[in-house]
């Protein structure tokens, strides 16, 4: 999809730590491909190869939960002034650009348990920083909203999670991030069709 935004770099300045949870040793840019990268012999009836067979480096999991891992412990630093926690975060991240999510919806797009949301919602009222209404035609069914003073707060944090995201894209072009995207989508897709 083409006139789309481009991603603004901007320097992290240098008193911000680099990531705690780095990938360690090779990286899969250091590290030429395998053969048959994509895991299709296994399927076709043949044997599965080994764990070391693949490489860490090249297995797709481990790198999603190793960038994961990355960016909420750098979150995590950048939240705490605001005494904010990356479930808060984005939860407010999420009901700037979706209001009106039902708790069991929310949950969901802010990849959280609903357990964990239930309480999060609970403490992010309490801070005047979301509400709680009932849907006009079901009483029953409660939607959520961001406040303004929610929003005034998720505004002073987003300049800096901004700067974060484009620091992940170092060395990388327009075109690349794009497919990049694209592939996740896919990847997101057949996640769900599987039921992971």
């Amino acid at each position: 999809m083409s006139g789309g935004p481009s991603i603004k770099r901007t320097r992290v300045p240098a008193r911000r730590a680099r990531s705690k949870v780095g990938l360690p040793g090779p990286t899969a840019s250091d590290t030429p491909f395998r053969p048959n990268v994509l895991p299709t012999n296994a399927e076709a009836g043949g044997q599965a190869p080994t764990l070391g067979e693949v490489g860490l480096s090249h297995f797709v999991p481990y790198l999603l939960n190793r960038i994961s891992a990355s960016w909420n412990a750098n979150m995590q630093d950048t939240l705490r002034p605001f005494g904010m926690t990356t479930t808060k975060m984005r939860t407010l991240a999420v009901l700037s650009v979706m209001p009106g999510l039902t708790i069991n919806d929310l949950a969901v797009h802010a990849v959280t348990e609903q357990s964990t949301m239930s309480r999060t919602l609970d403490a992010l009222e309490e801070q005047a920083l979301i509400r709680r209404e009932a849907r006009a035609d079901d009483m029953r069914v409660r939607e959520i909203y961001i406040t303004e003073a929610g929003r005034a707060l998720f505004g002073r944090i987003w300049p800096r999670m901004y700067d974060m995201y484009g620091h992940l894209f170092d060395g990388v072009d327009e075109a690349e991030l794009r497919q990049l995207i694209g592939t996740l989508h896919k990847v997101l897709r057949n996640v769900h069709a599987i039921g992971v």
